[in-house]
């Protein structure tokens, strides 16, 4: 059945970040009420917190954006961050969202997910079926628990919680610090810094790895698009369903940038996945696809980088 956003209550838990922050502008057409708590106000690792905040504030429905996030390098240096804090995160508001009677919750979790190897485009049954991948294996563990926990409340208890599994995100909003960030703003500041000192562009690895990218206001409108009209047990990838290598992503970037220097590897620093491509059969069945071509999005991401509409670091 459709779920209506009409004059509900809704909460987005991590609006600040890139993808909160997309969803809260995609439900300012939703005529809905949005709710958000900055960090001074709740922490949303405190259990007891989370739950008298949600008690006060009674909120019908539950966007689930909030999370640790960071790329390789942040994953393999702080790994009991990663599991630790998102485990908090997620238990906290499932829990407070079942003490206080949410009718709707969306998990948002990340491609990471899914074994290492999986066949590609990756479908949504190959969870669990395959080693992770050893980079980000504490943050995919926290995410796996995320859709265990929607699942299990949906089973115990009959709550419309779900689940979504975006793709590689970028945007407004994104983390453009190198030692943190994922692969397309690090890339899109590398390349933009390549070219006012006229020096080359470094690729981390062999630029062979393929990956899958969306912007991240489709991401949003994804995850408004199953919130209205999703209601099942199994989580959904929302990807676009494309992929590029790193060195094509690379040549394009620096196309967008307007840069034609050299590009050199740095080997000594891993790959990661071979490819990740999603399958979103799934979520074409429920009558949504990507709408923003990847060379305009990556053009938007570098005004706003030009511009400082980013989080400096992670």
């Amino acid at each position: 059945m459709a779920y209506d956003l009409a004059d509900k209550r809704v909460w987005v838990a991590g609006h600040r970040g890139m993808v909160g922050s997309a969803i809260v502008r995609r439900l300012a057409d939703e005529s809905c009420e949005v709710l958000t708590a900055s960090r001074t106000d709740l922490d949303l690792t405190d259990k007891a917190g989370v739950l008298a905040w949600m008690q006060a504030n009674r909120p019908d429905a539950v966007f689930l954006a909030a999370a640790k996030v960071g790329g390789i390098l942040a994953n393999d240096r702080y790994p009991a961050d990663f599991l630790l804090d998102n485990l908090l995160i997620e238990t906290s508001i499932f829990a407070g969202a079942h003490a206080t009677g949410v009718e709707k919750l969306l998990f948002l979790g990340s491609s990471c997910i899914y074994p290492k190897l999986a066949a590609q485009p990756i479908v949504e049954e190959a969870l669990l079926t395959g080693p992770l991948e050893p980079t980000n294996e504490w943050y995919a563990i926290a995410k796996i628990a995320g859709i265990k926990l929607a699942q299990a409340f949906r089973r115990q208890h009959g709550h419309d919680y779900i689940s979504a599994m975006p793709t590689n995100l970028y945007g407004p909003g994104d983390n453009f610090d190198l030692a943190s960030s994922h692969v397309m703003p690090a890339l899109i500041r590398k390349v933009h810094e390549a070219k006012t000192a006229r020096a080359p562009v470094v690729v981390w690895g062999t630029g062979t790895p393929r990956r899958e990218f969306l912007y991240v206001d489709d991401c949003a409108d994804a995850c408004v698009h199953l919130m209205k009209t999703y209601s099942d047990d199994a989580h959904v990838n929302v990807g676009s369903g494309e992929d590029l290598s790193i060195l094509e992503l690379t040549r394009l970037v620096m196309e967008i940038v307007g840069y034609n220097g050299d590009i050199i590897h740095d080997t000594s620093k891993p790959d990661g996945t071979p490819r990740k491509l999603m399958d979103v059969t799934r979520l074409a069945e429920q009558g949504w696809r990507a709408s923003t071509s990847l060379k305009d999005g990556i053009a938007a991401s570098y005004r706003h980088f030009l511009e400082g509409k980013y989080r400096a670091v992670a």
